[in-house]
């Protein structure tokens, strides 16, 4: 890869950390006159705009959440493909998987640790959505974790079980799904989408790790089960 090409990609991630450092919950919450810093659970994310400041805000929290995930991600994926600078057979397929697992990775250190909020951010559930969707590869079994979460959060009313399941069922759908075929391939993921593979992986173990408080809660008894009183 030459400097230009190198110095380009590093210019990029760091723009991706910027745009993943747009803390879009809590700005939204600032424009209705609260800190959501202080209210609820505290936290910058989507579900906490949500419960504090009205599903409109809530809901627009999600979606520009999930974009700031995908779009980096994405472009990212277009980028290694069409830009004469990394669209070379020289780089290999596992190189241009690594560049956009590196944009999306930036997005999401973005969300969790934003500079504009002294690096203290979110959970990065809706953000990491954003990302495995802007993987073409991933797409479909991104689609269907979230359709998880859906049916999972009307079974419960707890995000916390939603994201955790939907987490759980990405990780199974990567490892066992060829999504491109729609068909079962357990050896794929470890050959040439070993990157994709060790990325969602990581994914999930975020999640999980992001989620230590909440699993806390729901062992007491105390998690806020949403639009509903504490257990």
């Amino acid at each position: 890869m030459t400097p230009l090409a190198l110095a380009g990609l590093v210019g990029y991630f760091v723009a991706a950390y910027l745009l993943g450092s747009v803390p879009f919950g809590y700005l939204l919450g600032r424009v209705k006159g609260v800190d959501i810093r202080s209210a609820g659970s505290r936290n910058i994310g989507a579900t906490n705009c949500w419960r504090v400041c009205g599903w409109q805000c809530g809901l627009t929290a999600f979606v520009l959440d999930v974009a700031k995930g995908f779009a980096p991600t994405y472009l990212a994926w277009w980028m290694t493909r069409t830009c004469p600078l990394y669209d070379s057979a020289a780089l290999g397929e596992a190189a241009r998987h690594g560049i956009v697992i590196a944009a999306g990775a930036a997005a999401i250190a973005g969300h969790v640790l934003p500079v504009f909020l002294r690096f203290r951010g979110g959970k990065a559930v809706a953000t990491s959505l954003g990302v495995v969707l802007g993987i073409p590869a991933l797409m479909p079994i991104a689609a269907g974790a979230f359709a998880v979460w859906l049916l999972v959060f009307a079974l419960t009313r707890y995000v916390s079980v939603a994201s955790t399941v939907a987490a759980l069922a990405l990780l199974a759908g990567t490892l066992t799904v060829d999504a491109a075929g729609l068909r079962i391939d357990m050896a794929g993921p470890w050959r040439e989408r070993w990157p994709l593979t060790v990325m969602v992986l990581l994914l999930v173990a975020l999640v999980l790790v992001r989620h230590r408080s909440n699993y806390r809660r729901l062992l007491a008894g105390t998690e806020n089960k949403f639009g509903g009183k504490k257990g």
